[in-house]
């Protein structure tokens, strides 16, 4: 069925750049399927002219504050238009890294299920307790609080594209890193240094539906980890899709089983947010359990990104993912 497809991106983010570049490729791939496309940048004239267009679909392709946190999916709720990826309430909690560990203990107690995923455990701290209540008076803390002392990872407890991200070796240089971070955000999440194979599974469904593209495997170069830097410049990391079994374990048996276990994990964190219809959970294998950081329901379409490397691993050309995504969004109306 050939669609009217509004296509969302730019914004006022930090991420505006990347949006735009996924904003482009999804126009490219959903004209390819033969939907008629118009690129919107959301700009004060967005409202008046989706009333306006009155596109059949809209395809979200924002990235960050605003594209991510719910605020794009709630107005297309109120403005009644069917859109692809998940609904505000879904977004809104996922936005919140922090929320992982509470997100899944409430689905573990709903289904009762077998516990895969695991998250790194730390501290959250809001800018005004950091600035206005002393809390940064109280960094000599962060050694006990945190299991496992330094290194920590310093991040905005919101946010994308791994933009504020710290490796933090000592408490000499903590202070700098939070305030790093909270200049991208008002709170910030100070968490245990996680070393392994770092890895990003891709997901396609709703609820039971849902099932996962092969796994990819990240590679910085060496000295670096998966940084802002790293994501935009494709020259300063390797990606192998799906991810190398010896990577994982030198037994070939025990390195499928952990592959397998790396995707129940994700399925296990995609479901306990209820995502809908894609998204992808960025995680490190550590050698002995898939420990998750976040739930991404805006994955990238660039060039480089892990979403459409996913497709492409499993033999599913992007322009016919996002036709059944537009397709399936249609069909579905405004129901959220």
């Amino acid at each position: 069925m050939s669609l009217k497809v509004a296509v969302l991106m730019g914004g006022k983010s930090f991420e505006r750049v990347v949006s735009l570049e996924s904003g482009k490729n999804v126009c490219d791939a959903l004209e390819e399927a033969g939907h008629r496309v118009v690129p919107l940048d959301t700009t004060a004239d967005l409202v008046p002219t989706l009333r306006s267009e009155r596109p059949d679909v809209v395809y979200n392709a924002l990235h960050g504050k605003r594209g991510e946190d719910g605020t794009i999916q709630s107005l297309l709720e109120f403005l009644g238009i069917p859109f692809v990826g998940s609904p505000a309430h879904v977004c809104y909690r996922a936005w919140n890294k922090d929320s992982l560990h509470s997100s899944l203990e409430k689905y573990r107690d709903i289904t009762q299920e077998e516990a895969v995923a695991s998250w790194p455990q730390g501290v959250y701290i809001t800018r005004d307790a950091f600035k206005d209540m002393g809390a940064a008076t109280a960094l000599d803390m962060v050694a006990d609080r945190v299991i496992g002392g330094y290194p920590v990872c310093v991040k905005p407890a919101h946010g994308g594209s791994a933009i504020g991200i710290h490796r933090v070796d000592s408490q000499d240089d903590l202070g700098e890193a939070v305030l790093d971070a909270l200049s991208y955000d008002d709170a910030v999440n100070i968490e245990q240094w996680v070393e392994g194979v770092e890895l990003s599974v891709s997901i396609l469904g709703t609820g039971w539906d849902a099932y996962t593209l092969p796994p990819v495997e990240i590679v910085a170069q060496q000295g670096r980890f998966f940084d802002a830097e790293a994501r935009m410049d494709a020259e300063l990391v390797d990606f192998f899709c799906p991810v190398r079994l010896d990577s994982l374990s030198s037994d070939a048996a025990e390195a499928q089983a952990i592959r397998s276990e790396v995707e129940r994990a994700a399925l296990e964190v995609y479901r306990a947010y209820g995502v809908r219809d894609f998204g992808r959970v960025d995680m490190i294998w550590d050698g002995g359990a898939a420990r998750c950081f976040e739930v991404d329901v805006s994955p990238g379409m660039t060039d480089h990104s892990l979403f459409p490397l996913a497709c492409e691993a499993a033999d599913m050309p992007l322009s016919m993912v996002l036709d059944k995504l537009v397709n399936k969004a249609y069909e579905r109306g405004v129901a959220f």
